[in-house]
């Protein structure tokens, strides 16, 4: 009985997507590319609006600068580790891993929720009271939001963290996703786990829908307050990039963390989605629909090559 309440389990294995080499060889070769593409988008966005006098003075696109950072954090905590299990056969994780990286993935994508309704608030003041834009959305206003957002991820990261290392791990010790989430690896656990799912499902599960509720009821509201078709039409423009984002990012978490921690067989492929396809998607759903990124990108580009040849000559 002394063996159940003490932490027996020092490694964990990650169940990967086949067992067959060339299958992997090929999924390594995927994943890497979606990877590069991710900071590669990302980290143009961040250098974009950070050269750019323009976009580093707007509010929204000050905000999109964070979120970029955001994603490209997100992504680097579990991918990393993705391919390398590729190329390993035994993808191992030692305990204390397994929690520092459930501890990040919880923080930044918490982090990237509130970011996100950051961002929807944004725009509510930008289209709803366009004349107070510049005075309500502050430099100071918004670092102080970018601030609480970290925070409030943060603490929510700390709750699930504290919950989890208390759990005695003790049997089985093959977690049943690419990377360390609280859903399957406290199912390992040998011990009673319902209170311990409800307050993690309380805490992750209210976050990401309520933050969800919240986004579609400030749309929602822009577009009540909108009376003329073309201010619709326009409000739809402006905001129809933010509402493919959160789709893209909320759904996959609402549909993994506000149920009961029972695994089905499509969490791989939403996890894949949430944690390596959306923050490679951001950029381009953000650039694609944006004239003024995509304006400031080829000022860069030819501010670049104008400079790279000049140094030639």
């Amino acid at each position: 009985m002394e063996k159940i309440h003490n932490k027996v389990v020092t490694d964990f294995v990650l169940a990967g997507f086949s067992e067959t080499p060339s299958i992997e060889a090929g999924l390594f070769v995927l994943f890497l590319f979606f990877y590069m593409s991710t900071w590669v988008g990302n980290v143009l966005i961040m250098v974009t609006v950070a050269s750019d006098n323009y976009l580093n003075s707007s509010p929204m696109y000050f905000l999109l600068g964070n979120l970029s950072f955001l994603d490209l954090c997100y992504s680097t905590v579990t991918t990393p580790k993705l391919l390398a299990d590729f190329l390993d056969n035994d993808k191992l994780i030692r305990y204390d891993q397994c929690i520092v990286q459930l501890f990040f993935l919880h923080f930044v994508g918490a982090a990237e929720m509130f970011l996100l309704t950051v961002m929807a608030y944004d725009r509510y003041v930008a289209i709803c009271r366009p004349l107070h834009y510049t005075t309500i959305m502050s430099r100071g206003l918004c670092c102080v939001l970018v601030a609480a957002s970290w925070m409030g991820g943060f603490l929510h990261s700390t709750v699930q963290t504290i919950l989890t290392i208390h759990l005695p791990f003790c049997g089985p010790n093959q977690v049943d996703n690419f990377f360390c989430d609280v859903p399957p690896v406290i199912k390992l656990a040998c011990a009673d786990t319902f209170v311990i799912e409800l307050l993690m499902v309380s805490n992750s599960g209210l976050i990401s829908t309520s933050s969800f509720v919240v986004l579609v009821s400030s749309y929602s509201t822009i577009l009540v307050k909108i009376g003329s078709k073309e201010g619709r039409r326009k409000a739809l423009s402006t905001c129809g990039s933010h509402l493919m984002v959160v789709t893209l990012f909320f759904g996959p978490c609402i549909f993994i963390y506000a149920r009961p921690f029972s695994t089905f067989s499509v969490d791989k492929m939403v996890s894949v989605l949430y944690n390596i396809i959306t923050p490679m998607l951001n950029p381009l759903i953000y650039t694609l629909r944006n004239k003024e990124v995509k304006s400031a990108m080829q000022k860069l580009w030819d501010r670049n090559v104008l400079t790279w040849k000049k140094q030639e000559t």
